[in-house]
């Protein structure tokens, strides 16, 4: 199996809870699959940018090109990894950007007679999210886009078999009830990587 985990934070791993959560994970999943190769992705230590005029006139006349390379790097994983922070309700600029190479026609998916169809089936993925205010009352969730556009893109690519464990309320709640969330999370994260 190839794994892919991707993660969108720009601070370093013990000052960002997605990405200590995330690697909990992965640690405790190579243990599980010794023999799965993990390729670990750093968006702000990648070549990820916006894309530009030349790169969607590579992607439209199927040319080689970065994204296209991302692209089938993406396709060819049986496994994705995600970790992020919501930021302003959404997901950080450089994932959207990653998500914009990947999400490319002819190589993830692919357009019909009866529109779009995800080319990534019998995958599955995993977002891990953290979030400064509270987005699981019924008022939250309808505004935690991060969640939604992730969820969605990849279903939208064929990868129905996806789950979110988010880390909410780090900028809100008491550090002390971070800390016991953060052991929850944890804890479900290192159960789940043993049958992932």
């Amino acid at each position: 199996m190839k794994v892919l985990m991707i993660t969108a934070q720009p601070f370093e791993e013990e000052m960002t809870t997605s990405k200590r959560l995330s690697r909990s994970f992965i640690t405790e999943y190579k243990k599980n699959n010794p023999n799965d190769e993990v390729k670990e992705i750093d968006l702000y230590k990648s070549d990820v940018d916006f894309l530009q005029a030349e790169d969607l006139y590579a992607m439209f006349n199927n040319e080689n090109s970065k994204a296209l390379e991302m692209a089938k790097e993406f396709a060819q994983a049986d496994k994705y990894i995600f970790a992020s922070p919501m930021w302003n309700l959404s997901i950080p600029a450089i994932l959207k950007a990653y998500l914009d190479y990947v999400a490319y026609a002819g190589i993830t998916f692919k357009y019909t007679e009866n529109g779009p169809v995800g080319l990534l089936e019998n995958k599955k993925a995993l977002y891990i999210l953290s979030t400064g205010g509270i987005y699981s009352t019924p008022e939250g969730e309808m505004a935690n886009g991060a969640k939604h556009y992730v969820e969605g893109l990849l279903r939208f690519l064929g990868v129905n078999d996806v789950q979110t464990q988010m880390l909410e309320g780090t900028n809100f709640l008491p550090k002390e009830e971070v800390d016991k969330a953060y052991e929850v999370i944890n804890n479900n994260l290192v159960e789940l990587a043993s049958k992932w």
